[in-house]
């Protein structure tokens, strides 16, 4: 028999339940019979813990990840990501003109501010975009435009280019590009700007981009190995097996 969340949330509902408290409301009623059989069907499995939550969804992950409220989640997994500890010291306005035009496949988009001044942009893709990394160089400039256009307002006189942070671009995505495809077990890929001589100067553009449906795919076949790996099948996974193993061991 096929686990469901139940197990370790009892207070989930059965599927007679949910339907009779559907059908009790005449507003609730109307509103589920628009749907098409497959959405009611997802509605009921996550409403009783036949699947988990979807945690891509735009109004999960804004609920779940919101670093107004609940900071240290979004810290945590910034954190690992970056392979630093990083404390968010602001929640930055995002770009709703771009997120209109590209609604169709940017799900969220969360910039923050951190605590040394650097600046990070966590975007979710449902399919990923032709020629991503064009597409990210363009936002992250635009992203240090910004940082850079209100630290001298701020600093004036006293303003300096050791006053710009770096900018980090985080993107996932729900189905990745294709050029993604041609390294099926890599699903963290960093981007840093280097000189081919060794010489050192401070670059500020830095990209992280994470394709989970190759983590899934590497998932099933090696498990879950650390805290960002649970992180990641936390908003990856719908399946109820991964999610009573994520509540068990974290």
């Amino acid at each position: 028999m096929a686990r469901t969340l139940r197990e370790r949330f009892p207070n989930i509902r059965t599927r007679t339940e949910v339907l009779e408290e559907i059908r009790r409301t005449a507003h609730l009623n109307d509103t589920f019979l628009t749907w098409t059989e497959e959405q009611q069907t997802e509605f009921l499995d996550f409403c009783t813990g036949v699947r988990g939550i979807k945690m891509l969804y735009d109004s999960f992950f804004k609920e779940i990840m919101n670093p107004s409220t609940t900071p240290e989640r979004l810290e945590e997994f910034l954190s690992l990501v970056l392979e630093k500890q990083v404390t968010i010291m602001e929640v930055l306005p995002n770009d709703n003109t771009r997120i209109a035009e590209e609604g169709a496949l940017l799900v969220t988009d969360i910039i923050v501010m951190l605590g040394d001044g650097s600046i990070a942009n966590v975007e979710i893709q449902k399919f990923g975009y032709a020629f991503p990394g064009e597409r990210c160089s363009c936002y992250a400039a635009d992203m240090l435009l910004r940082q850079y256009k209100k630290v001298r307002s701020k600093r004036r006189k006293k303003f300096s280019y050791k006053d710009i942070k770096d900018v980090y671009t985080i993107v996932l995505y729900a189905k990745s590009p294709k050029e993604f495809k041609e390294f099926p077990e890599t699903y963290l890929h960093s981007f840093r700007q280097q000189s081919n001589t060794g010489l050192n100067i401070k670059m500020l553009q830095k990209f992280v981009l994470i394709p989970l449906d190759i983590f899934r795919k590497v998932r099933q076949n090696k498990g879950i190995g650390n805290r960002l790996e649970a992180w990641l099948a936390f908003l990856a996974e719908d399946d109820p097996e991964v999610v009573l193993e994520l509540t068990a061991r974290y």
